[in-house]
């Protein structure tokens, strides 16, 4: 891990720093000194203003904090601090499909157009877009939309605009383009077929079940927030939420919340056993696919599964699903082994993107210590 991050930190300095840090709440010794000494490194080497790091092993669970929630403020992060996750919520939406199709409402492959209000069609190419091109970033749909004359970016005209015509850059199903425009659809088709709002349908069928209090799509409020930093070190505004954005970003949680979270996708056999298959299965492989671009950041990707980036075993590191999201001036990350019962979550509050990048390597370095094939 030293190696990754490329560390220079004098042991003096390290010990005192560990001594500051926040305590753990696993009963495993290996859990508790692989994470924290993972957060207070990587904390020291990027001097980004807070961070915090969750990790699940075998049913035990360990938070750490380091640095502060706020430049200023005093206050070490923790794992009730609120925090914005980005481009994870795209996992929430991927599992909010799985249930759906455990449930029989909705197929798979079902075209995703009859399902979406406030759009009359969504455009083709040799075939319609499936609810499942959708969720795996291959429906051949741009990242972001365009801005349309007369009409505000995310409202239904947005989106009507953006689709008109022939838009698609790749035949859907053929290539993976990193599309948030593609999420964004997914959960209002997700909403057209449960006929309901897509944010209850996702409380009900994800947020309840699995005791996520704390995630949702309100703004936090308080003094235990993230508050995020651009790559200047300028505090940014979250803002309300955005009609309209709900599948591909949105969702504020905490780190205990992401605990619950690994904790249900690593139970391969309990509850929701069904909609977890659904969701971790791997329904695009790499080879073959033609374009494949902008999923690489945060590990490279060998296939697909519903919103979950899949990565295979390499060398010590075993098989793990991740996926990392970036918000108004967060970063996060979050990755699990489910064969071997290890995941971590973190986060840093400022947009560092080499930080970023190296965050995701020594997460995945960190699962592989904790989980060595």
């Amino acid at each position: 891990m030293q190696r990754a991050i490329g560390l220079r930190v004098p042991l003096c300095l390290l010990i005192v720093a560990l001594a500051g840090s926040a305590p753990a709440y696993a009963e495993d010794p290996l859990l508790d000194d692989a994470v924290s000494f993972t957060g207070q490194i990587f904390h020291l080497d990027t001097a980004v203003p807070g961070l915090v790091i969750a990790a699940v092993r075998g049913g035990e669970s360990a938070v750490f904090g380091f640095g502060e929630t706020a430049k200023g403020s005093g206050r070490q992060p923790d794992g009730d601090t609120r925090i914005g996750i980005g481009s994870i919520t795209k996992t929430f939406t991927g599992l909010t499909l799985a249930h759906l199709a455990a449930a029989g409402t909705v197929d798979l492959t079902d075209a995703a157009g009859p399902y979406v209000d406030g759009i009359d069609t969504l455009p083709e190419r040799r075939h319609p877009i499936r609810l499942l091109d959708l969720a795996t970033h291959s429906s051949g749909l741009g990242r972001e939309l365009q801005p349309v004359d007369g009409a505000e970016k995310y409202s239904d005209a947005s989106f009507a605009g953006n689709l008109g015509g022939d838009p698609l850059l790749f035949t859907p199903g053929t290539g993976i383009l990193y599309s948030n425009i593609g999420f964004d659809l997914l959960a209002m088709a997700l909403s057209g077929a449960a006929n309901r709002p897509y944010r209850d349908l996702l409380q009900e069928t994800v947020l309840d079940p699995l005791g996520l209090d704390a995630t949702g799509y309100a703004r936090p409020e308080g003094d235990n927030v993230m508050t995020g930093y651009d790559w200047n070190g300028e505090e940014m505004d979250p803002g309300e939420p955005i009609p309209n954005r709900s599948g591909a970003s949105g969702l504020h949680t905490t780190a205990n919340d992401m605990i619950r979270y690994l904790k249900w996708n690593l139970d391969r056999f309990g509850e929701g056993m069904e909609a977890r298959t659904l969701s971790h299965a791997a329904y695009l492989v790499r080879d073959g696919l033609d374009p494949v671009y902008g999923m690489d950041e945060s590990g490279h990707m060998d296939a697909m599964g519903l919103g979950w980036v899949v990565m295979m075993p390499e060398d010590d590191r075993p098989l793990i699903l991740q996926k990392a999201g970036g918000t108004n001036g967060v970063f996060s990350y979050i990755a699990f082994a489910p064969s071997r019962g290890v995941g971590v979550f973190i986060s840093i509050n400022q947009f560092n993107f080499s930080a970023s990048i190296a965050m995701a390597t020594v997460t995945n370095e960190l699962i592989a210590t904790l989980a060595p094939r």
